[in-house]
């Protein structure tokens, strides 16, 4: 527990001021952040970073990142994102070709979806910090108010399992403490800042996002559940990887642009 205190406290020095300043550093750690959380997803299928599939694999998580500001100078150049994006998939289905099989289709897929699903996240986060440091901070907490909640409500009342299947120590009680204190996080935030948001419609927002919180780190641990790792990776000490720790974000940035917060 100490080491991760400490893990915590200094990330988040490192983290929030980043995240309040903006800009071009912004983007850049989102940048670094998502290129690492992509490397732990290809380590977990045995696929090096450092190989022609992992390359190709980090340049199409780097085009889907792309944030809006930059698409218009690629655009300007006769393609979109879209085509680029197209480009490396088929490229790994070329590799295919290349290395007679022995990086296969269902390989080829999994590189896809992981830069999918890396970056869609990634992305909406930094659009989010585009649209003012305040939707970001809102997202961060009510996502951690939410793992903070249902992790003490959940070993104080928790009896119910949620998933035992694919994360045996999560409960239903535990979720809704986790709710719950979303909302209440959310209400806290209306108090002091002015989203633009009727307050009715932030709070059911928020209940979804929480759920959805949830739902991301249930995908993350069904991710390592199914190639047998305990950790993504080894980045952050007491907390594993970046997709250990943001695994609830990639899910829960899309949402808030979907549920037209920003």
């Amino acid at each position: 527990m100490k080491q991760r205190i400490v893990t915590a406290v200094i990330a988040a020095a490192a983290f929030l001021p980043i995240v309040l300043y903006g800009g071009w550093p912004f983007i850049l750690l989102a940048y670094f952040m998502a290129v690492i959380g992509l490397t732990e997803a290809l380590k977990m299928k045995k696929i090096a970073p450092v190989s022609m599939p992992g390359l190709l694999s980090i340049f199409l998580l780097c085009i889907i990142l792309m944030p809006d500001r930059l698409t218009a100078a690629v655009e300007q150049a006769g393609y979109d994102k879209l085509q680029l994006a197209a480009l490396f998939a088929l490229l790994l289905l070329v590799y295919t070709v290349v290395s007679k099989n022995r990086f296969h289709f269902e390989d080829a897929g999994f590189c896809v979806l992981a830069a999918l699903y890396v970056g869609f996240g990634f992305y909406y986060f930094i659009e989010t910090r585009e649209a003012g440091a305040i939707f970001v901070f809102f997202a961060l907490f009510i996502t951690w108010a939410t793992d903070s909640g249902a992790y003490f409500v959940g070993r104080s009342f928790g009896k119910r399992k949620l998933w035992p299947e694919i994360s045996p120590k999560k409960t239903v009680e535990g979720s809704i403490g986790g709710i719950l204190s979303a909302v209440i996080v959310a209400c806290i935030i209306a108090l002091l800042a002015d989203m633009g948001t009727p307050l009715l419609k932030l709070l059911i927002a928020t209940a979804i996002l929480s759920i959805f919180g949830q739902l991301g780190d249930l995908a993350e641990s069904a991710l390592k559940r199914y190639y047998g790792v305990k950790d993504s990776g080894t980045l952050l000490p007491g907390h594993g990887g970046i997709l250990d720790r943001t695994d609830s974000w990639l899910f829960v940035f899309p949402l808030v642009h979907l549920l037209h917060l920003v």
